[in-house]
């Protein structure tokens, strides 16, 4: 069985703010494949291939990550700790998609390697309206080295 390649990975415990991110991305005619990991060890699990995820492979990497920092188990900024300290995961872009306005958190995750930080509207319409751009970005603007579009190939 040839597995489909995941184009997002969406970490985010909070079901609305999941409903939502599904939501805009549909609306907006952004219907890649997407995984939905609800606390930091699936997400970890669904990266490593541990788990519940034993018969994925690796080199299937997702084309972003879309991660929140308050994560339930293991939060978000081990997440991407792991994610940027590991060879094999490094080089997968991670937006990290967050309520944390803090400062501390801003540069922690800069000094990890996130590629972007994003702090989630309230507003509905602007939520709607980031997570489209975040969409557009980097699954249609954004270039990515042949080795990592070729390893989502069938």
């Amino acid at each position: 069985m040839t597995e489909k390649p995941v184009d997002i990975l969406l970490v985010e415990d909070n079901p609305s703010d999941v409903e939502l991110s599904l939501y805009a991305l549909r609306k907006n005619r952004i219907v890649n494949q997407i995984q939905v990991a609800r606390d930091g060890v699936d997400a970890l699990d669904y990266l490593f291939c541990t788990g519940q995820f034993t018969d994925r492979h690796i080199e299937n990497t997702p084309r972003v990550i879309f991660l929140d920092l308050k994560l339930p188990r293991v939060d978000g900024m081990e997440v991407l700790r792991r994610v940027k300290s590991d060879e094999r995961t490094r080089s997968i872009p991670v937006v990290v998609l967050t309520s944390s306005r803090e400062e501390r958190d801003l540069s922690r995750c800069y000094r990890l390697g996130v590629n972007s930080y994003i702090v989630k509207p309230i507003d509905f319409e602007k939520f709607t309206e980031v997570v489209n751009r975040l969409g557009v970005y980097w699954l249609s603007l954004n270039e990515l080295p042949v080795d990592m579009v070729s390893s989502g190939e069938e």
